[in-house]
């Protein structure tokens, strides 16, 4: 368990992933003070508009989590997070080696940098067949630890490896776990390993992104609000 000085409200993210800003804005307007914090990436990226929504949802006091895992040359990549800063933006996602982390991280005043270890809808098969040849939890260990020392603020991982992050890297990591499925159960989409939200926090992570489990439920803002009460009560120890 983790123990930073992190409103229950805003440990979960939700992942506003939509086909474009209106149905955004449509679905923060039902979620309400359900949601206080909201990840926008790669399609509302494509959709257009990606900006004004950041604004948007700026100007409502919400948190924002811009993931589009910019991954360039390095000086490409600073001046990408440097525009970032002073625009409400909580958290921001990189992914590539120490020359990119360090860029990064240089570039940012009040973003916080979040390195990409391992993507959830990977397992080792996968990472072999990208030519990775080592264990998950080695290469997610190996990316957080790098990513501090580039000065990077904390990782995205797998809830089942935040336990080994917390043991190796202590409590100055910031760990945000995506892959969360409400239940114990197989998913049926293309996250391949998986938590529970208590299972999250019990590991250590101290945010955790939720996607579907709201977005495609008959009614959103109840399931928001059950799993901010799992939160609660998570984090309440």
């Amino acid at each position: 368990m983790n123990h930073k000085n992190i409103p229950a409200a805003e440990r979960l993210i939700f992942a506003l992933d939509v086909p474009d800003a209106q149905r955004a804005r449509a679905l923060v307007e039902t979620l309400g003070d359900a949601v206080r914090f909201y990840k926008i990436g790669l399609e509302l990226l494509m959709a257009g508009g990606y900006f004004e929504l950041l604004d948007w949802l700026a100007a409502r006091d919400k948190r924002i989590f811009v993931d589009l895992k910019f991954f360039d040359v390095p000086a490409t990549v600073g001046r990408a997070v440097a525009r970032l800063n002073d625009r409400g933006v909580t958290f921001c996602t990189v992914h590539g080696n120490q020359g990119i982390m360090e860029a990064a991280a240089a570039a940012k005043k009040d973003v916080k940098v979040l390195a990409v270890t391992a993507l959830t809808s990977l397992d080792r098969g996968d990472l072999e067949d990208m030519g990775f040849q080592c264990d998950v939890p080695e290469l997610v260990l190996s990316r957080a630890r790098r990513a501090l020392e580039a000065g990077c603020d904390g990782v995205v991982s797998s809830g089942l490896e935040a336990a080994r992050l917390r043991e190796h890297l202590g409590p100055r990591l910031m760990v945000v776990t995506p892959g969360i499925r409400p239940v114990e159960n197989r998913p049926v989409d293309d996250q391949k390993r998986v938590v529970t939200v208590d299972q999250a926090f019990a590991l250590g992570a101290d945010y955790i992104v939720v996607g579907r489990p709201i977005r495609d439920a008959a009614d959103p803002r109840a399931a928001a609000e059950a799993i901010q009460a799992s939160i609660a009560k998570a984090t309440s120890a």
